[in-house]
């Protein structure tokens, strides 16, 4: 089930910094929620060496060289079938981040 905070969407029109907006889409959610989006194929994980919100904000300003730097380090990457088995029954909760179309995720610790 989703966070009653998560919304879906672009970061819109309204006046908030990009940090404030950002802060909208982040919220405590399931697997089950978050499988949809890992079968539509737009679930990545982001390594906790980085933040959510600062890989959100490179994604919404299209930063191309530093999502394919992280991709290429391993630091943001696209759930694959091997993380969705391992997390597929179990009780595991995840930080997440719309950045539509995308979600951004790793595990609360």
């Amino acid at each position: 089930m989703a966070s009653e905070n998560m919304r879906y969407g672009m970061l819109g029109e309204d006046q908030s910094s990009s940090e404030e907006k950002l802060s909208k889409y982040l919220g405590e959610v399931t697997w089950e929620y978050l499988k949809e989006h890992y079968e539509k194929g737009t679930l990545f994980f982001v390594d906790p060496e980085l933040k959510l919100e600062e890989v959100g904000a490179e994604l919404v300003a299209d930063h191309k060289k530093q999502i394919e730097a992280w991709l290429k380090s391993a630091h943001l990457v696209k759930i694959e079938e091997l993380h969705a088995a391992q997390w597929e029954g179990t009780e595991q909760d995840f930080i997440a981040l719309v950045v539509s179309p995308f979600v951004l995720c790793r595990p609360c610790s």
